[in-house]
């Protein structure tokens, strides 16, 4: 299925596996570095600041359990993107704090891979954000091809999706329709 988006052009995979021991995470994330490098695409560790830095990573995606955002930045130093998952504006005001490169803020609408953290933000969380927040700033949760124009037109640069993609039929065909509906609420064609 990865390799599937990764032909549809996905920008970014995050390898987020909170059941796995350490050395299966990094040895997964060294099979799934080979594939975004020759894709041309980051790799976003989730939470595990050690494995991204041994691995060589573009990224770390910090969640609301990991180390503080200025403390990351400090062990990764400033090449490696730091993003933080927001639930809240003082989330936002933490991550801005903090140093991070972006932010995934949600869940915007319903999905079951968010609903452990409460109902729907709506995409006024995202208008709201926007006033205190100049990073980017990426929509997740619930969101599909149709959603796109909403919560862009609220003040999202961009969206991060996981059923979307990888309970699709064909993940690079849906890979592609989130791109485009991006492009096309951005006016880039």
């Amino acid at each position: 299925m990865l390799a599937r988006a990764l032909e549809g052009g996905v920008r970014a995979i995050q390898l987020r596996e909170k059941d796995l021991d350490t050395i299966e995470v990094f040895q997964l994330g060294e099979r799934l570095l080979a594939g975004t490098r020759a894709a041309g695409a980051a790799l976003i560790v989730n939470d595990r600041v050690d494995v991204a830095m041994a691995l060589g990573a573009d990224g770390v995606h910090l969640t609301r359990k990991s180390l503080p955002p200025r403390e990351a930045r400090a062990l990764v130093g400033p090449d490696m993107l730091l993003g933080v998952s927001c639930h809240n504006l003082d989330d936002v005001r933490e991550a801005v704090d903090g140093g991070v490169d972006f932010l995934v803020l949600g869940p915007i609408y319903a999905t079951p891979s968010k609903a452990s953290y409460g109902p729907p933000l709506t995409p006024e969380i995202l208008r709201r954000a926007r006033t205190i927040c100049a990073l980017p700033i990426l929509a997740i949760g619930g969101i599909g091809p149709e959603r796109v124009p909403e919560v862009m037109a609220a003040g999202a640069d961009g969206v991060a999706a996981i059923s979307a993609v990888l309970a699709a039929p064909d993940p690079a065909l849906a890979t592609r329709s989130l791109l485009e509906a991006v492009a096309h609420a951005k006016g880039v064609e």
